[in-house]
């Protein structure tokens, strides 16, 4: 019976990603000059999983090279090699090479090999003795001839014969693993020899009898298997077993072999393009979650709970008379509390450890800090907590740009710290925390700071404030000006920062998740940029309100409160911004009826009710017509069924039946034109 492994291939996928991670993370760990065993066994498994695997669907090129890395890592785990830095870095390259190479197999496509083989011929230089200076074609060339020359000619592959002692199988070893292990190497051919194999009666299935002939052969990398690696597979049985290993030499024939193989790979090079040119082939990686079995036991059982309060109201049903009123609201207000229970539940299975998107930035930091000349460590705080994964997933580049941020222009390089007495090493600090409804993300360092006059005078230089209107802005509206789009402090620039966009593509992904961005900073002392989500896109607690006829939500978290206005109290700014004097600050009026065109008549502001809420720490009044209730609705994707709607985020089924759109604050106001007003900043 033949097994479709075309199913498995996912769970391959999934599981070696997190095999990546933990090498990644492990070799991050490991100190130059010392080893810890554990860390480097951790590091092992994963290398030795992830060929396990490959080898299992067929990547030889995967495998192969996973097989070489494991080689360096088995030398590390007996003591023979210390970790060094020049190590590390080379193996934090290779899996960056297993990644793509993985990743090229789950797209349909044929992986890349040209960089794995130079870094494959750069590990068996340094497991052999030395470490490879070459690079490029020149070093694989090298690696090559190193590994395919013998006296009289050029190995062609090898002949093996394999012949286990009897209680080999006693000691815990089985020759399927071991030949398993050659075909990772290369094409293997074999012959079994079942000479020894006793009569049916006479056998012991605790014995070995097979013997086996077996030639190997250069794989899909076209580099004949070392002689070396092949031992190292059966070393651990040398004194279990008859091994003969003998090479299949070709005498040469002309002095131009090379000129042969570049012409060999010129037609592969060709091939591929020729495929690359075609249609592609890919296969679209499933979504997918892991959930604690707890979890799935705690959903079955309100699932239970939810069928048997659905049987008791069909009963209700079958002969309903008014004396049985009250059980109907029993069962009414149980059906309720289930199926809240339900929708909780279900949240919580979205629900995952934030440590999943923090657990890039170790590798990160490490390579950018080596680049940079700054010696940076990373804090991670909070990792345990939970955020809904589709949050989580649209958070990661937002993050990854403003921790670039305070690598590049916030901390300082290390004789810059030393002179202002601080120590050389700087530190950036991820922080999660729950605060109410809402995730609260800090990214903070204990850098130079953000200078006030510095960014008041790149904003005077643009015409975005005048001089004497600074003096009126406080700290918190001068830092705010740094997510203005094209607005950058960067004195030359880099391919880290400074080309003056990134902060405002940052600021518009979070308050699209329905979130925002804060800063808090103090020169010479550091810098916190904190990112505040719900904690699911999926729920949303929202008030109902009426404009023009229609129904609308509008996010809870967001609304400060509501009033009555009272025409004395408003007022004008510039040509067409109204202002509303409440207590002590002014608040600029926004009309969303106009705004989303739901109404012609231009609307009396005397009597009318004015929502106070507040988007980019700034407080705005939104004119509506009336208020309604508050509850929690299911935010269904417009873009998804229908097309993207400026200024509303989605929409949801009220229990009437109705459709209401959703209000995306960070879109109105957009829409309102008002954000770049000079006059609504100082309003504001």
């Amino acid at each position: 019976m033949s097994v479709d492994l075309e199913q498995f291939k996912e769970m391959f996928y999934e599981e070696s990603s997190e095999n990546l991670e933990a090498m990644e993370s492990g070799l991050l760990e490991l100190s130059e000059g010392g080893t810890d065993l554990d860390v480097v066994n951790t590091i092992f498994r994963s290398a030795h999983s992830i060929k396990g695997g490959s080898a299992t669907f067929g990547f030889t090129s995967v495998a192969g090279f996973t097989h070489v890395m494991e080689g360096l890592l088995d030398e590390m785990r007996e003591g023979k090699r210390e970790a060094e830095a020049k190590i590390i870095d080379i193996l934090l390259e290779s899996v960056d090479v297993l990644r793509a190479m993985l990743g090229s197999h789950q797209e349909g496509e044929e992986p890349d090999d040209e960089r794995a083989n130079i870094l494959k011929s750069q590990l068996v230089a340094i497991r052999d003795g030395g470490v490879s200076s070459s690079s490029g074609s020149e070093s694989q060339a090298q690696a090559a001839d190193s590994s395919s020359e013998v006296s009289g000619g050029t190995c062609q592959g090898w002949n093996i014969q394999f012949s286990p002692h009897e209680d080999l199988l006693q000691t815990g070893n089985d020759p399927a693993l071991m030949i398993r292990e050659l075909g990772v190497l290369g094409t293997l051919s074999l012959e079994m020899d079942d000479s020894r194999l006793p009569s049916l009666d006479a056998m012991d299935p605790e014995l070995a009898y097979l013997q086996w002939n077996m030639t190997l052969k250069s794989g899909e990398d076209g580099n004949v298997p070392n002689q070396d690696a092949i031992e190292e597979i059966f070393e651990w049985v040398e004194d279990e077993c008859d091994l003969t290993l003998e090479a299949i030499e070709e005498k040469r024939k002309s002095p131009d072999r090379r000129a042969d193989e570049r012409r060999q790979n010129d037609r592969r090079q060709g091939s591929r393009r020729g495929g690359e040119a075609g249609a592609k082939k890919t296969t679209q990686a499933a979504a997918s979650i892991r959930v604690g079995t707890e979890r799935i036991d705690a959903m079955m059982d309100l699932v239970g709970e939810l069928v048997i309060t659905q049987s008791m109201l069909s009963q209700l049903g079958e002969d309903f008379d008014m004396s049985q009123m009250e059980r109907l609201r029993d069962g009414l207000t149980q059906l309720e509390r289930n199926s809240r229970e339900l929708q909780e539940s279900m949240m919580r299975m979205r629900m995952q450890p934030v440590s999943f998107a923090f657990n890039r930035f170790p590798r990160m930091v490490h390579d950018i800090g080596q680049k940079l000349g700054k010696q940076i460590r990373l804090e991670m705080v909070g990792e345990d907590t939970e955020m809904d994964k589709t949050v989580m997933e649209k958070l990661n580049d937002p993050l990854v740009h403003l921790v670039r941020n305070s690598m590049d222009h916030g901390l300082e390089p290390p004789e810059e710290r030393i002179d202002a007495g601080k120590d050389p090493e700087g530190y950036v600090r991820l922080r999660a925390f729950h605060q109410g409804g809402s995730i609260v993300v800090e990214i903070s360092d204990d850098g130079r700071g953000l200078s006030r006059e510095k960014i008041l005078g790149k904003a005077i230089e643009k015409g975005v404030v005048t001089e004497k209107d600074a003096e009126l802005w406080s700290d918190e509206q001068v830092f705010n000006l740094l997510f203005d789009a094209g607005f950058s402090t960067a004195e030359k620039l880099s391919d880290l920062s400074g080309r003056g966009v990134g902060l405002d593509v940052v600021r518009r992904n979070i308050e699209s998740l329905g979130g925002r961005v804060d800063v808090a900073s103090k020169f010479g002392e550091g810098s916190s940029f904190s990112i505040r989500l719900p904690l699911t896109l999926a729920v949303l607690d929202g008030q109902l309100f009426r404009l023009a006829g229609q129904t609308f939500v509008l996010p809870l978290v967001s609304i400060i409160e509501s009033l009555q206005i009272r025409k004395e109290l408003v007022g004008g700014v510039g040509s067409n911004a109204e202002v509303y004097r409440l207590r002590d600050q002014y608040i600029p009026i926004i009309r969303p009826a106009s705004i989303l065109d739901c109404s012609d008549k231009h609307e009396s502001l005397d009597g009318g009710l004015l929502v106070v809420v507040e988007w980019d720490n700034r407080h705005v009044g939104l004119l509506v017509d009336e208020l309604l209730g508050q509850q929690q609705v299911v935010i269904k994707s417009l873009e998804t069924n229908y097309q993207k709607v400026p200024a509303i985020s989605g929409a949801t089924i009220l229990g009437d039946g109705k459709v209401s759109l959703i209000i995306d604050l960070a879109g109105l106001f957009e829409l309102s034109g008002l954000m770049n007003d000079r006059a609504f900043r100082i309003a504001a």
